[in-house]
């Protein structure tokens, strides 16, 4: 069976519930006490698409200001990125278009991005509307969808579509150009047929 590797990163501001959103998706677990990640963490995930094995290696980035410098690094090699906000906090909503400039200057133009406004559970204090993350999203070229690890809505699907987004991505060029395998196996994903399953399984990062 084809494997794949993909690193996906959750990038936005502190406390919008970044690894909140990782743990559910990973463990189908909530902290609502959950600390403030220091650094980088990640959590890799299994699935199948096509008859073929993909791990998504999916990275809860710190939203402080301080791990900023020490974050940029874990941007190289990424294909996917959700950008969080916090439906409730209209400045992490604001705040989503230097996360999308630093996603630009360190990632390859074509990661597949979306737009999430995590939180939909406290709609009685929402400060930012569906209409306009849509709109955002609609003018920033994003996915978009609106979830809620608290009460787990959406969470699944917001992983799923970046995935295989970046999939279809990859097979559309794969399917295009032979070169375009090695070119891939230097920096950014590893695919392994049955045939390289000696060789290394990991090169992004």
């Amino acid at each position: 069976m084809e494997e794949y590797l993909f690193k996906i990163v959750v990038i936005g501001d502190s406390a919008v519930g970044k690894s909140n959103l990782l743990s559910r998706y990973s463990r189908n677990e909530f902290n609502p006490n959950s600390k403030a990640t220091i650094g980088v963490e990640f959590q890799t995930q299994i699935m199948e698409i096509d008859g073929k094995e993909i791990k998504a290696q999916i990275w809860d980035t710190a939203g402080q200001e301080r791990f900023r410098a020490v974050t940029s690094a874990y941007y190289r090699g990424a294909v996917g990125a959700l950008i969080v906000y916090d439906i409730s906090r209209r400045l992490t909503f604001e705040n989503v278009a230097r996360w999308l400039e630093e996603l630009k200057m360190h990632t390859d133009t074509n990661v597949v991005r979306m737009l999430v406004g995590n939180k939909c559970d406290l709609e009685h204090i929402r400060e930012v509307s569906v209409e306009d993350g849509k709109n955002l999203a609609e003018a920033e070229g994003l996915f978009f969808i609106e979830t809620s690890a608290l009460d787990n809505t959406n969470v699944m699907s917001a992983f799923q579509i970046v995935v295989r987004e970046v999939y279809n991505s990859v097979s559309r060029k794969v399917l295009n150009s032979d070169s375009y395998k090695s070119e891939l196996s230097l920096d950014r994903i590893k695919i392994i047929d049955g045939d390289d399953a000696s060789k290394s399984k990991y090169l992004c990062c």
